[in-house]
């Protein structure tokens, strides 16, 4: 089983950090749709719909709405604003965790689960296109490394010191230590940042923006594991091998990609 999901993992990071470096941004922007849609296939499951006909009707309507989004990319002021509602909408999901978390028993309205995965997965899409076009592919590859850091240093910090249980009835393998871990490997990678994308002077801000982006990532990871719990489900798919669904990769990016750009947009001013 390791050695599959080392496997997967390798072929799926090159494959990335090919599609961030190589295309150009209308390819870029295509090439996010193979990642979005089949996660969209998936968020289907959490919402109830078993049917293929259905699932595939709510990955057109995601579909839909990053059609009508994408001639927007182009507007700071658009996307900004899209940005605040967005992360404000992830504010409110921890809420929603907190309440599933103290009454494990509760199963939420497939309509409002419906349009959590609407926005969770056309905003970091939006996020991702207006990153690379206004900051360069550096700064996305360096988001995604950073994500990936964090779920390393998550993962060996909460096997090797993994005590204290950070959402038990959610996702009882998480600790507060793993994300201690998580929190000290994004802060060193963030000082690397800093040199290689050439920050300057307001290095403080983004190492914050850092912590904070990570921080969110973790409240995505733990959003999508609370709708399979609901379900019933480990995985919310099978499409990698070792690595359970499409959804089970970026569930962590969903959270993560909006917050880091509205940050950036902060520090630039």
């Amino acid at each position: 089983m390791l050695r599959q999901r080392i496997l997967t993992a390798s072929i799926l990071a090159a494959l990335v950090v090919w599609m961030v470096l190589r295309l150009p941004i209308t390819g870029f922007s295509a090439a996010l749709l193979a990642v979005i849609l089949p996660a969209a296939w998936e968020w289907a499951r959490l919402v109830g719909l078993d049917k293929a006909r259905d699932r595939l009707l709510y990955g057109g309507m995601v579909l839909i709405v990053i059609l009508a989004l994408w001639p927007l990319i182009d507007s700071t002021s658009f996307v900004g604003s899209l940005l605040v509602a967005v992360v404000a909408s992830w504010c409110y999901a921890l809420i929603w965790i907190r309440r599933y978390a103290e009454r494990p028993d509760r199963r939420d309205r497939p309509t409002m689960i419906a349009a959590a995965g609407v926005i969770a997965l056309a905003a970091p899409w939006v996020a991702l296109v207006a990153l690379r076009e206004e900051f360069g592919a550096r700064y996305v590859l360096f988001l995604l490394l950073l994500v990936w850091a964090a779920d390393i240093g998550a993962y060996f910090a909460g096997r090797r010191w993994g005590r204290r249980k950070l959402a038990r009835t959610i996702s009882p393998g998480k600790t507060w230590e793993g994300v201690w871990g998580a929190a000290a490997a994004v802060l060193v990678f963030a000082l690397i940042g800093i040199a290689a994308l050439g920050v300057g002077v307001r290095w403080p801000w983004f190492v914050a923006i850092c912590m904070v982006t990570v921080g969110f990532s973790i409240v995505g990871d733990l959003f999508e594991s609370m709708l399979k719990r609901q379900c019933g489900l480990k995985d919310s798919g099978s499409l990698l091998p070792g690595h359970g669904g499409v959804l089970d990769r970026v569930d962590s990016l969903t959270a993560a990609a909006p917050v880091f750009l509205l940050g950036l947009y902060g520090m630039r001013g």
